[in-house]
């Protein structure tokens, strides 16, 4: 497999990965219940002010089901990519999953959320930035290390369809 191929690859991924979040959390959306638990603890309860409380622990249904369905939509996708691009390796995969991360990193968190109006809960301004630096690097550690075993997982898959 190539470097181009590689690259394309990526780009390709990148592109459907944020026009799929883009449009996931538009409007109200982001302020949802849905997505609430996407913000730190202080910004929930600040939310929860004006708004109806509801269960934004990591094992409440709306949260396992919101979680649950992204990583499944990523899976499949991420697969379908590989095995168009004809990625063969776990090393390929982790490659191109370790520059996924590196873009929701740098292009969601930090620009998007960090330095646009975009994720701006009215009334929580003060409270920015949404994601603090410690949260940054345990989201980095934390998908370097989810992305190592999708890789794993989505290599043995391929090898299986492969065989």
């Amino acid at each position: 497999m190539s470097i181009w191929v590689i690259l394309i690859e990526m780009i390709v991924f990148a592109a459907i990965f944020t026009a799929i979040i883009f449009t996931y959390y538009r409007g109200d959306r982001k302020y949802s219940p849905a997505s609430i638990h996407n913000y730190p603890p202080d910004i929930q309860e600040e939310y929860f002010k004006t708004h109806e409380r509801v269960d934004v622990s990591y094992r409440s249904k709306n949260v396992i089901l919101t979680k649950g369905f992204g990583v499944l939509l990523f899976t499949c996708i991420l697969l379908a990519c590989a095995l168009v691009a004809g990625a063969k390796t776990f090393w390929q995969g982790f490659v191109i999953l370790s520059i996924m991360n590196l873009i929701d990193r740098f292009l969601i968190d930090e620009y998007w959320v960090g330095h646009t109006k975009a994720w701006i809960i009215p009334g929580t301004e003060d409270l920015r930035p949404y994601i603090t630096a410690k949260d940054k690097k345990k989201k980095w550690i934390m998908g370097t290390v989810g992305m190592a075993l999708l890789a794993a997982i989505l290599s043995g898959v391929m090898a299986l369809i492969l065989k």
